[in-house]
């Protein structure tokens, strides 16, 4: 009996201890309960903003006029009701959903390209380098974020890829400083010094060293990091400074639709819980990854 637990014991401590980082990581993540329902339900929102001109008999722009602010008519296929202008919520909801997670994603990037890469220079290099570096970051840190963006938008055009890039430009502090201080606890480790010591060039001890040792918490924040560029955005549509006609975003949508809540409440409350079911999902997600990826629970 006795010995059959202890084989079992170190059966189970011997499938531990050959997992990876990776391995070990998802088996954490899948045990969380909220993260994996979130990840069904983003993906299931995903499917249909990707598949959304399939859903729906009605085209995104098509107007309506006997059928301005219809509430929800499932007899006309208007299953969220119509907008101001008469043309279908239902689809018009599902094409937001492409801007505003296209947008999420996109200046995410964005901000995790400049990030990651200013982060890890600075982190490896320390000193002068790292206290001239970090000294800007402080100054954009000082700058008033959305005032920023929008002169950004102002001085280059609201084009749609334009405004990924404005909001993806000025994301990119708080990644810069995780990356440079993971870099700080890394540059010192044996297999950097044995690096050096063979001769591997700067560039590619950061590229094949530091930046793949900083991909655990760089994905966790940046789950986090969609869900405030979404906001940002919505926020910027909101004040009429986002998506342009004929194009529409979660934002648009309960822009127009708070503009309408007492005569249609339906042109708010259909938008607005898509914006916010995505919000949580990706903020459960983002919770799970760095939990998942915490040195501490390993």
């Amino acid at each position: 009996m006795t010995d059959a637990a202890t084989s079992q014991d170190s059966t189970t401590l011997e499938e531990i201890a050959g997992r990876s980082l990776w391995q070990d990581a998802l088996a954490r993540l899948r045990r969380n309960r909220a993260a994996v329902v979130s990840i069904f339900v983003l993906s299931f929102i995903t499917l249909l903003a990707i598949f959304a001109p399939y859903l729906s008999p009605h085209p995104f722009d098509e107007v309506y006029w006997d059928a301005i602010r219809a509430p929800p008519d499932f007899a006309q296929a208007h299953w969220f009701g119509t907008d101001a202008n008469g043309r279908d919520l239902f689809v018009r909801t599902l094409y937001g959903a492409r801007v505003s997670l296209a947008v999420g994603l996109a200046a995410t990037s964005v901000s995790l390209v400049i990030g990651v890469t200013y982060g890890a220079i600075a982190g490896y290099f320390g000193g002068r380098v790292d206290s001239a570096m970090m000294r800007f970051v402080d100054v954009m840190y000082s700058l008033p974020f959305l005032f920023f963006v929008i002169l950004l938008m102002v001085v280059f055009g609201r084009h749609i890829v334009l405004i990924f890039v404005a909001i993806g430009a000025v994301e990119w502090l708080t990644m810069a400083r995780i990356v440079r201080g993971q870099t700080l606890s890394l540059k010192r480790r044996e297999f950097i010094e044995a690096a050096r010591a063979g001769g591997v060039s700067t560039a590619k001890i950061i590229r094949r060293h530091i930046i793949p040792n900083t991909i655990g918490p760089v994905i966790a924040y940046s789950t986090l990091t969609i869900p405030q560029v979404i906001l940002t955005e919505s926020f910027l549509s909101f004040l009429g400074l986002g998506v342009q006609e004929p194009y529409t975003s979660w934002g648009v949508l309960v822009s127009e639709g708070a503009a309408e809540i007492e005569s249609a409440p339906w042109m708010l409350i259909f938008p607005a819980i898509f914006l916010a079911a995505s919000l949580f999902c990706f903020n459960f997600i983002g919770d799970g990854l760095r939990d998942a990826f915490d040195p501490r629970d390993r």
